[in-house]
């Protein structure tokens, strides 16, 4: 039986265990647990360990591409082998899996005073997340048909998985709530970090393969019913979730504020990731200024006011492709694409310049390409410097 390190006793009834690519709760005393586990899933009562264990790499190893892991072909036997291997009993454990690193995974907790008492109401995430392959948007097409208790086909997963635990007894109504509340925080999280669907040119929403599992221990007090966004159990679950969410991926995905404020970053959901963008813009963009651009990417590319001009012209193409903005939005994109150029080459006085030279661009990509060409070469046109 493999080893494991108590983590954590974040309330009295719970404990956390890390152990070989696995991370688990221990209840020790009653919960009420809801989860998207396969096996032993749903709503449970009678659950001793909630796990979340790494079945594979986040990419195939070579010569393992088209093989397809235990966890996918055969969930029961999956959930049996893993728990048997680290000593939990398997028809008592609701078992998540994932390609994430245990090792990376975040601890979040958030506490407030109940009213008229000397206690605290109290969650504890517990998160590995991983965006790299799998992240989708709500609707985006899907990757996969079950029928007749088959899949036609599985994609590499990356995958956002979410233990949580609260410490006062929930009704299996608030229960309910609290899985919306927990997907909406990690939601926003990926919103706000600029997270690309890998399916479409939206933001991902989450990846075609998240799971969660929410236990509550029961006190024998009057259940808690609301889990929504008025009530404090919605906010401390909305921002543990938030924190843990955000420190995993940072720590699997190395994603945050300060690496995706890089406009090739920003672009890769339109197809334009670090290699294309450059391939793109070679179209644009002349020898030597094009050799010169590759080797001061990051300096160049992540200034602030261009980052923002690239920014402003993604949000157009967002509201259009959402339908706030018509179709033929031609006129403000060509006016944002005229400030991403003023933004990169510093002359706001040619705006109207910059504006008539773009103009003879009609497709909305090659239109920000073109700007940000225009700008680096305006950029070295000034009188002091001249081009051999």
């Amino acid at each position: 039986m493999a080893s494991a390190v108590l983590l954590v006793r974040p309330y009295p009834g719970l404990e956390v265990y890390r152990g070989e690519k696995i991370l688990y709760g221990r209840l020790a005393e009653p919960h009420l647990t809801i989860s998207t586990c396969r096996v032993n899933g749903g709503l449970r009562e009678d659950l001793l360990f909630v796990a979340n264990h790494q079945s594979c790499e986040p990419k195939p190893c070579p010569g393992h591409e088209s093989k397809r892991c235990l966890a996918a072909r055969d969930p029961e036997a999956y959930h049996r082998l893993v728990c048997e291997y680290h000593g939990l009993p398997p028809e008592r454990t609701a078992l998540l899996g994932t390609a994430a690193n245990m090792t990376l995974a975040a601890l979040a907790e958030e506490s407030f005073p109940l009213p008229g008492t000397d206690e605290r109401l109290l969650v504890f995430c517990a998160a590995t997340a991983g965006v790299e392959t799998n992240a989708g948007r709500a609707g985006d097409p899907a990757q996969v048909c079950e029928w007749e208790g088959g899949f036609s086909r599985l994609e590499p997963a990356g995958t956002i998985n979410l233990l949580l635990f609260v410490n006062q007894e929930l009704a299996p109504c608030a229960l309910v709530r609290a899985v919306k509340t927990a997907t909406e925080a990690k939601t926003a999280v990926l919103q706000e970090l600029n997270v690309p669907s890998r399916y479409s040119s939206g933001l991902a929403t989450g990846t075609g393969t998240d799971q969660i599992a929410i236990s509550a221990k029961k006190t024998g007090r009057v259940p808690l019913r609301g889990a929504g966004k008025h009530v404090k159990l919605g906010e401390l679950l909305a921002r543990a979730v938030k924190q843990a969410v955000r420190e995993a991926l940072a720590r699997q995905n190395k994603r945050t504020p300060e690496t995706i404020r890089y406009v090739p970053r920003l672009l890769e959901r339109f197809g334009l990731g670090e290699e294309a963008f450059f391939k793109g813009l070679a179209r644009h963009l002349p020898e030597p200024h094009l050799s010169w651009l590759e080797r001061n990417r990051k300096a160049v590319l992540s200034d602030t006011r261009l980052v923002a001009a690239v920014l402003a012209y993604v949000h157009l193409l967002d509201q259009r492709a959402w339908g706030v903005l018509p179709a033929d939005v031609r006129e403000p994109l060509l006016e944002q694409a005229a400030l991403v150029t003023v933004a990169l080459s510093g002359k706001a006085d040619r705006f109207s310049a910059y504006r008539e030279g773009l103009s003879v661009v009609e497709d909305p990509l090659e239109l920000l390409l073109k700007a940000l060409a225009l700008g680096f070469r305006e950029k070295w046109q000034v009188p002091y410097f001249r081009f051999a």
